[in-house]
Parts: structure tokens; C-alpha cells; sequence
């Protein structure tokens, strides 16, 4: 006889999104699009000297781990966040939202410390 134990599973969700390209107006509604999902870098040259600034996104606000590109995991607690964001883009970006269940530990492995 086998006997399983099971960890503390908690809710996590799996977000895709592909843009629809041709929707966007221009490359830098597009670009727009990435500064405020992912935040972006900036560089301000002045006389001699290079000033860089880290523009944050909503993702820097909300803990995750990028799967792959454009799909990304969340703990679902942050998905009315999320998803709002992607709302305001919903003519533009289609965005699908997978509830999974994961050990508590790996998620909060996961979205803390390998993204250090």
C-alpha cells in the first residue's frame, strides 16, 4: 500500500496573450502596449554624462514568472489586476487565463525567489 501526502496547494493562474498588430495604430501604441505590461529602461543623455531610469509596468507590481514570451504566472489573487490591465487593450491584445493549482512552496519559490 502506497500512501500519498499531499502539500498545501494554492490557486495560480497561466496568462497568454498574443496583439493583434494590425489593430494597433502604430508601432509605438504597440511598444506602448509592452512599456506597461513589462515597464522599460531609460536613458537620458545630458551634456556628458548617461542618467538611466527603470520605468516600471504593472508587473513589477505584481510578483510573477515569465513562462515564456507573452505567457506569464501569477498567483490568483492578482488576477482582477491583471486582468483589468488587459482590458483596457481588449481590441488590440487577446489574452487567455489558465487556473491551475500548485504546492504553495513552489509557488512562492517561484514568483520570489528565482526572480531575484
Amino acid at each position: 500500500m502506497r500512501i500519498i501526502i499531499r502539500k498545501k496547494m494554492v490557486p495560480a493562474v497561466i496568462i497568454t496573450f498574443h496583439t493583434k498588430t494590425s489593430e494597433f495604430d502604430s508601432d509605438y501604441e504597440r511598444n506602448k502596449f509592452f512599456k506597461n505590461l513589462y515597464g522599460w529602461k531609460q536613458v537620458v543623455p545630458k551634456e556628458h554624462k548617461k542618467y538611466f531610469y527603470r520605468r516600471k509596468g504593472i508587473l513589477d507590481d505584481v510578483p510573477h514568472t515569465k513562462i515564456a514570451d507573452s505567457v506569464f504566472l501569477i498567483a490568483q489573487k492578482n488576477l482582477q489586476q491583471i486582468q483589468e490591465f488587459f482590458d483596457e487593450w481588449e481590441k488590440k491584445v487577446d489574452y487567455d487565463i489558465m487556473k491551475v493549482m500548485i504546492e504553495q512552496q513552489k509557488l512562492h519559490r517561484m514568483l520570489f525567489e528565482e526572480n531575484i
